[in-house]
């Protein structure tokens, strides 16, 4: 199978089986979302929504939080992973768009990646999901799924694997083609133990072709997505 059919199938997957993909953070506006995807790194979208309502309550708009001071943040995301150098950044980088930006959220990834705790992958899924911004966030899932079904090849970084995926995917599906690998390998395609009897794009994996083709019964109707559906996904 040539590369084009591959992205092509599996687009073409994704859009019947889950059209309205999306972040599952929640969150009211550009702040609310920076400031979640920064809790997210190596925490799960689940802890993180447990966490911000008291956050959000306490500093509701980024001028809040730029005069907060670091133990008082820390005090409300502790029981997320990292919490101390979270709460150091989400202060540093409150103050720096209050004083750089008055207060709003920029919109590119140059300007974004500057804000203390902010790396490529925060930015990426800022712009993209806030501006609409055809971007391309690899985190963990999105590293592994795109590498199990062949549309990344020998990508070595994140930025190896974006800069593949970019280069293939139509610029009208980026953004939601970023929720939809994350969503995949988050249900179906798990790390240790993927769900290949519940997959319906084993057809193109070259993971699967490779490794468990004779050991998988035949399974058409991709139960793990129809679960994704009625979860509203």
């Amino acid at each position: 199978m040539t590369t084009v059919a591959r992205y092509k199938k599996t687009i073409d997957f994704f859009r019947q089986h889950a059209p309205k993909a999306a972040t599952e953070l929640n969150y009211a506006n550009p702040y609310e979302l920076l400031v979640a995807v920064m809790l997210s790194a190596q925490c799960t979208d689940k802890r993180v929504n447990l966490t911000t309502p008291a956050l959000f309550q306490q500093y509701p708009t980024v001028f809040e939080l730029a005069s907060a001071s670091v133990d008082e943040v820390f005090g409300l995301i502790k029981s997320i992973s990292y919490p101390n150098s979270k709460a150091r950044h989400l202060v540093a980088s409150a103050r720096m768009l209050v004083d750089q930006y008055n207060g709003h959220i920029p919109s590119t990834i140059e300007e974004l990646v500057k804000l203390p705790g902010v790396g490529r992958k925060t930015a990426n899924v800022v712009v993209s999901v806030v501006f609409d911004q055809p971007a391309m966030a690899v985190d963990t899932h999105v590293f592994r799924v795109s590498a199990r079904i062949g549309l990344t090849k020998k990508a070595r970084t994140p930025l190896e694997a974006e800069k593949q995926l970019m280069r293939h995917l139509p610029t009208e599906v980026v953004a939601t083609a970023h929720h939809w690998l994350i969503l995949h390998g988050r249900y179906v395609c798990l790390a240790r133990t993927p769900k290949c009897t519940d997959c319906g794009l084993t057809e193109v994996c070259l993971w699967f072709n490779k490794n468990q083709k004779n050991t998988q019964p035949d399974r058409r109707l991709p139960s793990g997505h129809n679960k994704l559906i009625s979860d509203g996904v």
